[in-house]
């Protein structure tokens, strides 16, 4: 049975084509990927079919009595709450019942015999509702699901406003799963998650009964809780069935074919307009050459497959450090309690460090407190000699009105514009994106950016935080590629161990120092 039915959908956004006569069918149970390089579309599908975007043309038509739970990109927590009292908000209407249930037991001290066994039969209903699904047993059900994705770590009586956008996304994809809605929608839910919390959501999305449409660049993951994919490609949305690996599999054929046959067209083309050209003026002949003109008129032409911008990566080498890039000792890292008990590092010129441990122990901080961005509780950090850092940050502003080319400028005024604009187009980026605003941009496209002015700088010392959250698959390869191939030395903090395994020197598991209980 089918709960999404999407016909002819077109859509476009300030000149560009973002979707053209697209069809897609959600069916009871499926486990959908959405997939597709960044820009493409596919946070601007999800937005069309929750009814955030009206599209151009085209249909959208939701099955009766379904409910649908959206985590997107850009959610946002009111403030003033705790983490518990977000979670709790996800049962609303079980409460709304209870509330209605206790009302109607007031009311029986004054009800007359008829309105009293109404009213039981409205309490009994109510009751056998809320058991059934679980009312008394929240508090255990928001424990669960809370630890599963580490929010207990953090504290669920923290207020949300004091949360980091990681931690922020991962109460808002908690809150969801408790809903248990017929159908979810998740825009790369594994970005601020670590490893082990992924692991947990894959067992669950695997396990779900009911259908979700997913769009996530996290392969593995994608690979674990999907059974039919969705890609998105040139405006063109088509429908494979199998995981990733399987996907990818068809559709490396599906260009070849399709090549293939724009070729075998291209030189029957050029033998008929040969043909045409030698024998049109001959009036012996120029009957023939009227037929193959015909013949040429009613053929359909087929468009040549188009090859999608690559990025290309490169990072610019400034000149050989000191042998040490940074010592701490007894470094305590945290803000107005201590996150860490006293740490001793050293990183040595070089050197390839992957930093891991679970969400909240204060890995960001860490790259901060060794940048000089933020001060340590206690302890000293000593810098080595001849050191170009180059520091890209996990979090953008959802609010930057530059445009990439404004936002490189601005850092590198003394380049010129076509400078900016092949940096730029280096990264991955259409003239299209280059003239958009930051806040427009996909959070694949907006990573590009930021990583097209830390290509501009002379570093030896590369210190990324979560650089693969939002990038496409291309993307996140050729990153991986040029970090190999850079001779200098990178502090890297990520989720991604099939990102990081095969090049990196050590790893730093921050939970050997934590004094968090894990």
């Amino acid at each position: 049975m089918s709960v999404l039915n999407v016909e002819n959908v077109s859509h476009g956004f300030g000149g560009r084509q973002i979707l053209d006569e697209a069809s897609f069918r959600l069916l009871k149970g499926e486990h959908v990927g959405l997939v597709g390089a960044n820009g493409e579309g596919k946070s601007t599908f999800l937005d069309i079919i929750t009814g955030k975007l009206i599209p151009d043309k085209g249909k959208v038509e939701w099955s009766n009595r379904v409910t649908v739970g959206y985590l997107d990109q850009h959610s946002v927590l009111s403030k003033g709450k705790s983490i518990r009292d977000v979670l709790k908000e996800a049962f609303q209407s079980m409460f709304e019942l209870e509330a209605e249930m206790l009302s109607l037991y007031d009311a029986m001290g004054t009800a007359t015999e008829e309105q009293l066994a109404k009213m039981m039969d409205d309490v009994g209903e109510i009751q056998t509702i809320l058991e059934s699904n679980g009312f008394y047993s929240i508090d255990a059900k928001v424990e669960e699901v809370a630890n599963g994705l580490g929010l207990g770590e953090i504290g669920l009586d923290k207020d949300v406003t004091d949360l980091s956008g990681g931690q922020r996304t991962k109460v808002l994809l908690t809150k969801l799963l408790l809903q248990n809605p017929t159908i979810l929608l998740l825009d790369e839910p594994t970005n601020y998650l670590d490893a082990e919390h992924i692991e947990w959501l894959s067992r669950y999305l695997k396990n779900y009964e009911n259908a979700f449409i997913l769009i996530s660049h996290d392969i593995p993951f994608l690979n674990n809780v999907i059974n039919v994919i969705y890609h998105l490609e040139n405006a063109t949305l088509s429908r494979y069935t199998g995981n990733y690996e399987e996907f990818t599999q068809l559709l490396a054929l599906k260009k070849e074919q399709e090549l293939k046959a724009y070729e075998k067209q291209q030189k029957e083309v050029d033998r008929l307009e040969d043909f045409i050209a030698r024998n049109k003026a001959r009036i012996s002949t120029t009957g023939r050459a009227k037929s193959r003109q015909k013949q040429l008129d009613k053929m359909e032409i087929l468009e040549k497959p188009k090859e999608k911008i690559k990025p290309v990566f490169k990072f610019h080498e400034a000149r050989t450090p000191g042998r040490i890039i940074f010592e701490a000792q007894n470094l305590i890292l945290g803000y107005d309690e201590p996150l860490t008990r006293p740490m001793k590092l050293k990183l040595e010129r070089g050197q390839k460090i992957a930093i891991r441990g679970v969400n909240g122990l204060g890995k960001t901080t860490l790259l901060k407190t060794l940048l000089g961005i933020l001060p340590p509780i206690s302890g000293q950090v000593q810098l080595g000699d001849y050191l170009f850092p180059g520091y890209f940050e996990q979090e953008s502003s959802l609010h930057n009105t530059n445009t990439p080319l404004d936002e490189v400028w601005s850092e590198f005024p003394g380049l010129s514009n076509a400078e900016v604009r092949q940096a730029l187009a280096r990264c991955g980026l259409t003239n299209e994106h280059i003239s958009s605003k930051m806040m427009v941009l996909s959070g694949g496209e907006n990573a590009k950016v930021r990583l097209c002015k830390l290509m501009l700088k002379d570093v030896n010392w590369l210190v990324l935080d979560e650089p693969t959250n939002h990038l496409d698959v291309d993307a996140k390869g050729e990153l991986k590629k040029a970090l190999k191939e850079f001779k200098g030395t990178v502090l890297l903090v990520s989720h991604e161990p099939e990102f990081y395994a095969d090049w990196v020197s050590d790893i730093w598991n921050l939970e050997q120092w934590t004094t968090k209980i894990i």
